[in-house]
């Protein structure tokens, strides 16, 4: 296990010692009186040209340190030298509550945050490889005889001079169809047919303008003739005509006939044309959702999906055109390019024609090549250019923003980086620990906010922040080398790190090969039956055939790209869906209404279904996308807190219900912030200034709502409350209390009430789903789905997070999880190994049983360090 000693091996280019009390610039950033969110006035000393590691339990402030006071003050900084004007355009962090930080360079950060919304963002573009491509294209590309040359822009799905004219650039086309319009064609018009027209008054003004012009609305759909059914559903053409409320067909044509005047004159819409027009302009989510539903999505013909005009897409390079050319994994791409960038073009007969071709396809194909080694390297390499970021999970895009920053070369330079092990198989680890050195060794430093113990074994410097979360956090618990962490048994972090107080470093971090291979933390439990699937296509999963155990809890590991996702993520969701009759029970509203559902090409399930009765995704998604989303407002315990509220006598003297006491509702919103609780100043370029709401400081409610209270607690009050305050607080109200004692279940009682939902990590808002699911009356026969839930999560949460879900299987469910961290697959029932590497080399079951059995596979990539955990040598039992 050599591989595993790698990570162990600290080699810092300078170990940082301890800061001198005598001033000056000694090569640390010293950080005075911090106070970011929940940061207790802190002050810090942290070293440059190192890697430091921010650590401590979820919720105790390592993000409001390193990002929300240490790159937030360096691009301040670095921004107030921008031009204003420019300024506007960048979207800056804000101003730090710091009173000074000293010796801080430019900083660069790297967060873990999802790609842009928009199908446009792709890994070429994150990378700016498109860019080197296009110009490959244009300048080295073989062009048909008499061809013009295109220019680099030409070779860009978002450019007008690139864009396919059919689908603008998107590869896809978005169309309605008969079919999609009018799902069943025994009813007739009357009784909806057209089930794309709107519901209620609007559907019916339609049918009731088909009757004033004539058509048959009583017959089933099919009978009607062909000619007619396309006018209905397409035409272009608005006729306006009487309409004869509450009258037959035939007493409608005896008024026409007769002149009569008619209730009102409507305008005829076709079903094609209401659907394009109320998905384009409409501001409701919920009718866009709706309409949508209609909307077929299919590859754009005349580009195949390949998003450009004819004419680039006839220039080809090696025998592809550039379409192709970026639907080929990465790490065959690097085979294509590396005899161009070696030289090989010039002794083609093309090159003694045109030398200078040759020349510039070698210097463009060998920048081409560095820069996606790099991201083979972090282990990428199974990526394509034109997969868009939409679909690449956090770490996936945080990585390859990383390989963008190693191949800039910047000295000097403050790394700040957000878990970049997120998504990683241990195994994948050691190239990300790799690229971090390499980054170092440029001269530059890494600050990194982290929970994976390989990451933080390899830090220069530790800052733990701690000691708890929220309010009970906050405070520099230790700041210096690693191995005066074992000292401090205030830690939350040590206890993880070191296997008794005392311990040596190496002798906590070293391998110990030979050792016995122990049982798991228990016997695993016995499935009570199998979910057996067949037949499993899906990105890189072919044929799969695989059983899930039901009534336990299973684990699937595999190394990043192997099909983790595609099997539990997409097709077993979508089969268990299709079995169940309705989409699975997820409270994610973020999916684009224009996405195609997705469908499993091929597979089905062949035994088990009669065992489960519901299913539960439980995403890492956020809980809301604005502040007025919260804690409070989703799991649903603030509808019983306002309820209280307005059974108060003061509250029914004055006639106060329980929509007066929230504050999305005008009668009791402060009428100024309309219930936002701050107002924001617009400073143009510099960063928007939030200052509480002048009228009501912050309380977001009128005064007249604010004069009632329960048990001396105003409605506001509730709100700034943690759920640890206000489960003491609602002790006696059971219908609050029970949420309340869920989510400190879960680890989650730091946070306040009414803390807005864009503050929440994806783990806390996963936990929350979590909370809001296990409050309700529990029903055997649950399969529960978790994608990565240990994401932004401490050892310690991850404790927490264990015996909820224990807790479930107990219950007589099933958890089905997909996850790295080798610690919860070794307490895990069943585990099924998917690989044995990424992309097309992965997509197979290599390993499955017991985490013992798993552990003794010899071609499992997570074997290895399942055995480590097996030995229970390093790492507290769960």
């Amino acid at each position: 296990m050599s591989d595993r000693r790698l990570s162990t091996d600290r080699t810092p280019k300078r170990r940082p010692q301890a800061p001198s009390t005598t001033g000056g610039d000694d090569g640390f950033v010293r950080v005075r009186g911090a106070r970011e969110h929940n940061l207790q006035d802190i002050d810090v000393d942290i070293p440059r040209d190192a890697l430091v590691v921010f650590t401590g339990v979820s919720g105790s402030g390592k993000s409001s340190l390193a990002f929300g006071t240490l790159y937030a003050e360096a691009q301040r900084r670095y921004l107030d030298s921008v031009a204003p004007y420019a300024r506007r355009l960048i979207d800056q962090a804000g101003v730090p509550d710091v009173d000074s930080i000293d010796g801080l360079p430019p900083a660069v950060a790297l967060q873990q945050q999802r790609g842009s919304p928009s199908t446009r963002s792709s890994v070429g573009s994150v990378t700016t490889v498109s860019n080197s491509l296009r110009m490959l294209y244009s300048r080295a590309g073989d062009y048909p005889p008499g061809q013009p040359i295109i220019y680099a822009d030409g070779f860009s799905p978002n450019t007008p001079q690139g864009a396919c004219p059919r689908c603008h650039g998107l590869g896809s086309v978005h169309e309605v169809s008969e079919r999609s319009m009018v799902p069943d064609d025994t009813l007739t018009i009357r009784e909806r047919a057209i089930a794309a027209w709107p519901p209620a008054w609007h559907g019916q003004n339609q049918r009731d303008i088909l009757v004033t012009l004539g058509y048959d609305i009583d017959i089933p759909w099919r009978e009607v003739p062909q000619e007619q059914r396309d006018w209905i559903l397409f035409t272009d053409e608005q006729p306006v005509v009487p309409v004869y409320r509450d009258l037959s067909p035939a007493e409608t044509r005896e008024a026409i006939e007769r002149g009569d005047n008619p209730s009102y004159n409507g305008t005829f819409t076709s079903a094609q044309r209401y659907v394009l027009h109320t998905f384009a302009t409409t501001q409701s989510a919920m009718i866009k959702k709706r309409v949508a539903r209609y909307m077929v999505s299919a590859m754009c013909p005349l580009c195949e999906g390949k998003r450009l005009r004819r004419e680039a897409l006839s220039v080809t390079f090696a025998g592809l055109d550039i379409g192709e050319l970026s639907r080929l994994p990465l790490k065959e791409l690097t085979v294509l390019l590396e005899p161009v960038a070696h030289g090989a073009a010039a002794d083609s007969p093309q090159a003694h024609e045109h030398p200078e071709q040759a020349i510039v396809a070698q210097r463009i194909a060998s920048d081409l090549l560095a820069r996606i080694k790099v991201i083979v390297e972090l282990g990428l390499g199974y990526l394509t250019l034109e997969r868009t970021t939409p679909t690449l999970s956090p770490g996936e895009l945080q990585r390859l923003r990383l390989a963008t920053q190693i191949r800039s070369n910047l000295f000097g330079v403050v790394y700040v980086l957000d878990e970049p092990s997120a998504g990683l198989h241990p195994a994948d680890t050691q190239a990300l620990l790799a690229a971090l050195d390499d980054l170092k060794g440029a001269g530059n430093s890494l600050f990194v906010v982290e929970h994976e113990t390989d990451v933080i074994r390899r830090a220069d410097w530790v800052v733990d922040i701690g000691p708890a979360a929220g309010e009970q956090g906050g405070r520099v618990v230790y700041s210096g080398p690693l191995d005066g962490l074992v000292k401090v048994s205030e830690s939350q972090t040590a206890r993880y790190l070191f296997p008794s107080p005392g311990a040596r470093v190496d002798a906590a971090c070293s391998d110990q090969p030979g050792g016995p291979i122990a049982e798991a933390r228990r016997t695993p439990r016995i499935p009570t039956d199998w979910l057996r699937l067949q037949g499993i296509s899906r990105n890189n999963l072919d044929n799969l055939a695989v059983a899930f155990p039901l009534g336990v809890f299973t684990t699937v590991t595999g190394v990043s790209g192997s099909g983790k996702s595609s099997l539990v993520s997409q097709a077993l969701v979508e089969l268990l869906s299709e079995h169940l009759g309705k989409p699975a029970d997820s409270d994610s509203d973020e999916d684009d209404p224009l996405e195609p559902a997705p469908v499993t090409r091929g597979g089905r399930i062949v035994a088990g279904l009669d065992a489960v009765k519901r299913l539960v995704v439980v995403d890492q998604k956020p809980i809301g996308r604005t502040p007025r989303s919260n804690l409070a407002t989703y799991t649903g315990l603030f509808d019983q807190v306002r309820k209280l509220f307005a059974a108060t006598p003061e509250a029914r003297a004055r006639g106060y219900d329980a929509g007066r006491f929230s504050f999305n509702v005008a009668k009791g919103r402060c009428p100024t912030c309309e219930g936002e609780g701050f107002v924001s100043v617009e400073l143009l370029f510099m960063p928007s200034v939030y200052a509480p709401c002048p009228q009501c400081h912050g309380a977001r409610y009128n005064a007249e709502t604010l004069e009632i209270t329960w048990s001396g607690l105003t409605i506001a009050g509730v709100l700034a409350l943690t759920v640890d305050a206000a489960a003491d607080f609602f002790a006696d109200a059971a219908a609050v209390l029970r949420p309340l004692e869920v989510l400190r279940e879960v680890g989650l009682g730091y946070l306040r009430l009414g803390q807005p939902a864009t503050e929440l990590s994806g783990g806390e808002a996963q936990r929350i789903k979590l909370a809001s699911e296990l409050q309700r009356a529990q029903r055997r026969g649950t399969v529960y789905l978790l994608d990565e839930p240990t994401t932004g999560l401490h050892p310690a949460d991850v404790d927490v997070l264990m015996r909820q879900l224990d807790g479930l299987v107990e219950a007589g469910n099933t958890v089905i999880v997909v996850e790295h961290d080798m610690r919860l697959a070794a307490a895990s029932d069943w585990i099924i190994d998917i690989g044995p590497g990424a992309g097309g080399e992965g997509g197979r079951v290599v390993a499955e049983g017991t985490p013992s059995d798993v552990a003794k596979s010899p071609a499992s990539r997570t074997a290895a360090f399942l055995r480590e955990q097996l030995r229970g040598a390093h790492v507290r039992e769960l």
